[in-house]
């Protein structure tokens, strides 16, 4: 081209005219627009509610169901409604799915008269502000359940605090009790509370409250758990086999599990046993993997440590899960009946009324208190030097089982004693130290409640055998007799003990096997005869070979060994000698019981503890007897057939 050639002009391009397209571009630009718009720039506000997630858009109205249905980020399956005045258009489908979004965007249109893009256009808003909802539903749901704070006004802070401060704690602890509706059972109230306070450690307490039908385990049970925050504890009135492997991971951690009878929870005896001694449960199921279909193996995991609280009419539990658990066993005397129905009457009363609006706030007073108990490490700086019975090898829980109590003891009184400190590892570690106060307080529990546990016989069982025992005494006075002279009828025992037939025929059955009772044949009737002269039997529960507290008293704490008392003695023989004195009584060596530490004891003992029995002073007892010399003794008191004498010393042995 040269410079004289005219340059032609480039032609305008019409705004009318169409641009020119090649044919693949003329294809795409046939396709339908996509449904899935940019992300927006503002985020779309909504209004959710338990039921319904809504979205506005000028005069359209969308609104959204069964989006916490979706628990997985592959599917997004919705009841979805759009509005415009008076016409909608309403359906069900996957909001991942282009051809139902298609669908629905061309019959919505239709519906509201509008443009299939303005309505695609909102779906895709509709749906990045359904997977925005579904992403924080989804973490909120695997992220871990801390429980709850409970916001506590200042002033019940101060109350709680107050209680827990106090000297008489104890004492306080089962006037609540008594306030609360329980008649007696201090012991038993004790002990339940201390297990309860010991679901914040590490090993937590077990119990079973064993009784006959209607003699009230489960109002002590309801007692019990009354004093425990609303958040720390569960109950139940059945469990299956499986359910305890299907809790949250963090459902039952440091918390309290009651069950309402321990036959609704036979089937997952298996599960609980495990719980207690591991402190987790872990189990592998099969599943089916939602993207493949095929089988795959999950596992399932709770973890504890939890406190498990059962009550029971049965007489035979199984003993993988009574060793393991403390048992109770409420009081079934006659004078027990009459406060209990004392008690009743004075409920309808105008006092009754206003005490049991007053019980209302202990509830509240001991559940602030529980709540303000943190969960420190406990110290024994006198565990060496304690003893406990070693001639079974379930004594091996039971020594836990003690230990654990003293430790609830010392926990239970953090806030009445300095909290230390240590690091290991560069980790910094708070506890609280066990006093010989708690010790003291923990050897009389447990000569009631651990003496009972390691008895042969079931507590009903032994009722009867002690009631047996006063009957034939008082019948062999009446008549001059002898014991193995006299001989009665199961009659002649229900008129006594006021019994039902049935239960007398379980425990009588019991107590011959067991060579308590020896069977006589008279006729057509058969009577029986009382082999049991009360060996042991001094009226009061006891469980031998626990150090007696008072030695552990020392005039100077922080001295040398040899300021301090000796250690502990070794455990003694199954029964106390009968009738000895206090002359006889072996002295603890070391000297260790002076005066300054008498007084140091008394001034450091737990307060408020006059209600419960003394304790039995354990370290005092006989020292084990030969085999020959008990069962000389026991011959000098009734001359017994070979195979008794023979069966008896194989039991004691």
């Amino acid at each position: 081209m040269t410079a004289a050639d005219p340059v032609e002009p480039t032609p305008e391009p019409k705004p009318d005219s169409e641009p020119d397209l090649s044919p693949a571009a003329e294809a795409l630009a046939e396709l339908p627009a996509s449904a899935i718009p940019e992300p927006p720039a503002a985020d779309i506000e909504a209004e959710v509610t338990e039921r319904d997630v809504v979205l506005r858009f000028g005069d359209r109205r969308w609104r959204i169901r069964g989006l916490r249905k979706n628990t997985s980020f592959d599917v997004l399956k919705v009841n979805l409604l759009v509005s415009r005045g008076e016409a909608l258009h309403v359906d069900s489908f996957d909001l991942y799915s282009a051809k139902h979004r298609q669908a629905f965007a061309r019959l919505a249109a239709a519906e509201l008269e509008l443009e299939d893009s303005v309505i695609q256009r909102e779906l895709g808003k509709v749906l990045l502000k359904c997977e925005e909802l579904q992403e924080r539903q989804i973490e909120e749901t695997l992220k871990p359940k801390l429980p709850a704070e409970v916001d506590m006004p200042e002033a019940d802070r101060e109350a709680a605090l107050s209680l827990l401060r106090d000297p008489k704690l104890v004492g306080r602890i089962l006037e609540a009790f008594s306030l609360a509706g329980l008649v007696g059972e201090p012991v038993n109230a004790l002990v339940g509370y201390l297990a309860a306070v010991s679901r914040k450690l590490t090993q937590p307490l077990a119990i079973i409250v064993q009784s006959t039908s209607a003699a009230g385990k489960s109002a002590l049970m309801d007692a019990i758990l009354d004093l425990v925050p609303e958040e720390d504890r569960i109950h139940y009135s059945a469990m299956t086999g499986q359910s305890l492997f299907y809790l949250g991971e963090h459902d039952l951690k440091h918390k309290i599990l009651g069950i309402a009878e321990e036959e609704g929870v036979r089937q997952a005896s298996y599960a609980l046993k495990l719980l207690q001694s591991q402190g987790e449960l872990t189990i592998a199921s099969t599943g089916k993997d939602p993207q493949t279909g095929k089988l795959v193996t999950e596992e399932y995991r709770v973890e504890g440590p939890v406190m498990l609280l059962l009550t029971t009419t049965a007489i035979d539990i199984d003993e993988e899960l009574l060793n393991r658990c403390l048992v109770l066993t409420v009081d079934e005397s006659r004078d027990q009946t009459r406060r209990i129905q004392a008690r009743q009457r004075q409920a309808r009363t105008l006092q009754g009324l206003l005490a049991g609006e007053q019980s209302k706030t202990i509830r509240t007073l001991h559940r602030n208190a529980q709540r303000l108990l943190k969960p420190l490490a406990v110290v024994n700086p006198y565990a060496e030097r304690l003893t406990f019975l070693d001639e079974r090898t379930r004594t091996r829980r039971d020594h836990q089982k003690y230990l654990t109590l003293i430790d609830a003891i010392a926990l239970l009184h953090q806030h009445q004693r300095p909290i230390k400190t240590a690091e290991q590892a560069g980790e910094r570690i708070e506890y609280v130290e066990v006093t010989p106060a708690d010790i003291a307080l923990a050897n009389r529990l447990a000569h009631e409640v651990l003496g009972r546990s390691l008895d042969e016989l079931p507590p009903q069982t032994r009722n009867l055998l002690d009631q047996l025992l006063a009957m034939v005494r008082e019948a062999c006075e009446r008549e001059g007799l002898e014991r193995r002279e006299y001989h009665f009828t199961r009659r002649q025992v229900r008129e006594t003990t006021c019994w039902g037939d049935t239960q007398l025929k379980i425990h009588l059955a019991r107590l011959v096997e067991l060579e308590y009772l020896l069977v006589h044949r008279k006729g057509q009737t058969f009577c029986y005869e009382l082999a049991y002269a009360g060996e042991g039997s001094d009226g009061q529960r006891f469980l031998v070979g626990l150090l007696d507290s008072d030695h552990l008293y020392d005039s100077q704490r922080s001295g040398s060994e040899s300021q301090r008392s000796a250690p502990g003695r070794g455990v003694v023989g199954l029964q106390s000698a009968p009738g000895r004195t206090p002359e006889n009584v072996p002295k603890a060596s070391n000297g260790s019981a002076s005066s300054e530490s008498t007084s140091d004891s008394a001034e450091n003992a737990h307060t408020g503890t006059e209600n419960l029995p003394a304790s039995n002073p354990s370290p005092t007892l006989a020292p084990v007897r030969s085999l020959s010399s008990l069962a000389a003794e026991v011959a000098k008191t009734k001359p017994l057939r070979p195979s008794v004498q023979a069966a008896r010393t194989a039991r004691r042995a």
